[in-house]
């Protein structure tokens, strides 16, 4: 059976300048949220829902596409909503609410994405490295990069790795947090992100150094790719 190809539709948001205008803190934190899916279908899967629900859904609703479903990177508050640092920020429970949906994650971060969401065990879609998700004809695989957390994956869609906080195009992700582990985040470095195309574009979910690169000027550019193939 071919891959799914489809009309890419892929749509970078930064919180406390697209949406969540007007947000301290969503515009100090510097997180992407992104829309993805099939433009010819109108369907797509928001990915890290964070900071600005409302906002997210009425970005889509103007492109005349339909959220299907959430992806969420990893279970930080920042990416899938509930309270960090004293903040307190919308995510997936107000989506499901607005907009209810399946949300796709890894396996192993379904337990904190529950526990600092609260959303419940029916809500999620736990998966396995490798698997694919489609939205209309578009095919996003989920990968799974662990280090920064237990689950955390980055997701591929044609020529795009949207990487979470996996990787930024000037950093990588904390190890320093609970579920943090250096040595898992080594390996993803130099072993599970090693295949990926130089062509392929990276979109993090910061705007630590950047909002989008091939991945080709990341290995040159970014000190942690530098030190992990030294």
């Amino acid at each position: 059976m071919p891959p799914l190809m489809g009309e890419l539709y892929l749509k970078q948001l930064l919180m406390g300048r697209d949406v969540a205008k007007g947000q301290f803190a969503a515009k100090q934190m510097q997180n992407f949220v992104y829309l993805v899916g099939d433009r010819a279908r109108g369907e797509c899967v928001v990915i890290d829902p964070a900071w600005d629900i409302p906002g997210i859904l009425q970005v889509a609703a103007a492109d005349d596409m339909r959220v299907t479903g959430a992806l969420a990177t990893h279970y930080h508050p920042d990416h899938v909503g509930g309270t960090i640092f004293g903040i307190g920020i919308e995510g997936l429970s107000r989506l499901l609410e607005l907009n209810p949906c399946k949300v796709h994650l890894h396996k192993l971060e379904a337990d904190g994405v529950r526990m600092v969401t609260g959303v419940s065990k029916s809500d999620l879609e736990p998966h396995d490295s490798g698997d694919k998700i489609a939205v209309g004809e578009i095919e996003v695989e989920l990968l799974h990069t662990p280090g920064h957390t237990p689950g955390s994956s980055c997701f591929r869609v044609q020529k795009a790795l949207l990487a979470g906080d996996t990787l930024f195009l000037q950093g990588c992700g904390r190890v320093d947090l609970p579920g943090g582990d250096p040595d898992e985040m080594r390996r993803t470095l130099t072993q599970r992100l090693a295949t990926i195309p130089g062509d392929v574009t990276l979109y993090p979910g910061h705007a630590y150094g950047g909002e989008s690169a091939p991945f080709e000027e990341v290995r040159r550019t970014n000190p942690y790719l530098g030190q992990a193939g030294a």
